[in-house]
């Protein structure tokens, strides 16, 4: 079966976001009535696994491997059957 996760990974309440600031700043430069900005990175990935399980296995063990930093970053991710 083939899955596709879509992972959100984004900083931890109190990391400071230094290009989430500065994408703010510029946003209020051209005059939006902009208050914060956070940034985040999301991942697709296509898997081609035997199980719903085991896509969500894998896609977690992923995250907590090599796509996000447990000290400063939290993650979550969909999947959706693709046929």
């Amino acid at each position: 079966m083939m899955y596709q996760a879509k992972v959100e990974v984004r900083l931890k309440q109190g990391h400071s976001d230094p290009e989430g600031e500065t994408v703010a700043e510029a946003l209020k430069d051209l005059e939006y009535t902009v208050k914060t900005v956070k940034v985040s990175k999301v991942y697709k990935i296509m898997l081609d696994v035997d199980s719903r399980e085991e896509a969500e296995r894998q896609v977690d063990e992923m995250c907590r491997r090599l796509l996000a930093n447990p000290t400063k970053d939290d993650y979550s991710f969909t999947l959706e059957e693709v046929r």
